[in-house]
């Protein structure tokens, strides 16, 4: 067994404690390497709750989907786990070294600690679950998350002609003209006057990058659907986050009527192979800073307290030794 000190969670109605914990011993492809820093993420929350779909209800687990660490032989390494019993949040970590690529010497452990997970929402959707068309127009809904943030930037990035931007936060989506996005659109308490908005704003969009579900996107679609000009067009609509809600009520006639294609994207929809594959990239994205990114740190034997602090609107925490 390997001895770390690790978040661990014990009970799924309480948050990690910081604590020693036993790594077993690493097995053909496998590798312990120190954790130098993990992202404390929505998705790292929800699999540390027992909630996220992927969770296979083990206890006790430590928490956390990636990290950047160092090899036994110095290097460092970001590295991603599939393993819901043995996550990032440690101050060692057992990885299989085929999801794991190497970093530079310089490289910042922190940012992409921070900004890896993310950014993989919208760079993986764009890259592997469609095929953008040229100068493609669009739509994140859910743009004043973290993640829908990076995805305004993202989508501009791998070759969007038009991003339309479309959040709650009107003070974020005032930056994110400043980052990419060419039009916003608030979404407020008023829905009559939101799906209007959205209408004007993404009728004819190519793509939209879906973080919210629930109600907004409930109403989205046929707000959009009715108002666009032509419904042969391919509207490809991709659900990553649910946020507002985990389900919607759809009528048939959306997908009889429009050339409407749904598809999810997210673990279990893209393998990793195709995951891997795209990691390079996207850390030569960060580590350009082509992709903003604002972290916090906190230390690893602070995480009880940590899991308890409100998230700091565009801010990821990111916990370190």
């Amino acid at each position: 067994m390997v001895h770390a000190s690790a978040a661990v969670v014990t009970d799924f109605s309480a948050p990690p404690r910081y604590s020693p914990f036993e790594l077993p011993e690493p097995r053909d492809g496998q590798e312990i390497v120190d954790v130098l820093a993990a992202g404390l993420h929505p998705r790292v929350r929800s699999g540390a709750g027992g909630a996220h779909y992927t969770s296979s209800g083990r206890l006790p687990l430590i928490p956390g989907i990636d990290g950047v660490g160092r090899r036994t032989d110095g290097a460092l390494v970001y590295f991603a786990v599939d393993d819901d019993q043995y996550g990032t949040m440690s101050t060692k970590a057992l990885i299989d070294s085929r999801r794991s690529i190497a970093l530079p010497d310089d490289a910042d452990a922190v940012k992409l600690a921070a900004a890896m997970n993310p950014a993989m929402s919208s760079w993986v959707a764009l890259r592997r679950r469609i095929t953008l068309p040229s100068d493609a127009s669009v739509l994140v809904l859910g743009a004043t998350g973290n993640a829908g943030s990076m995805a305004v930037q993202i989508a501009r990035m791998l070759g969007a002609g038009r991003v339309v931007a479309a959040g709650r936060d009107r003070e974020r989506l005032e930056r994110l003209t400043r980052i990419g996005a060419d039009t916003i659109v608030a979404l407020s308490g008023d829905a009559e006057a939101t799906d209007a908005a959205l209408a004007a704003a993404a009728a004819d969009v190519d793509v939209v990058l879906d973080y919210l579900w629930g109600s907004p996107t409930e109403r989205a679609i046929p707000a959009l659907l009715t108002a666009r000009s032509d419904r042969s067009r391919p509207l490809d609509w991709i659900e990553i986050g649910s946020v507002a809600g985990p389900d919607i009520s759809l009528p048939s006639a959306a997908l009889r009527s429009a050339h409407l294609r749904l598809v999810g994207s997210g673990q279990g929809s893209i393998g990793a192979r195709d995951y891997l594959a795209e990691l390079p990239a996207l850390v030569d994205a960060i580590d350009q800073e082509l992709i903003d990114v604002s972290t916090r740190t906190a230390r690893l034997a602070d995480v009880e307290q940590e899991w308890g602090r409100p998230e700091e609107p565009g801010v990821r925490t990111v916990l370190v030794p």
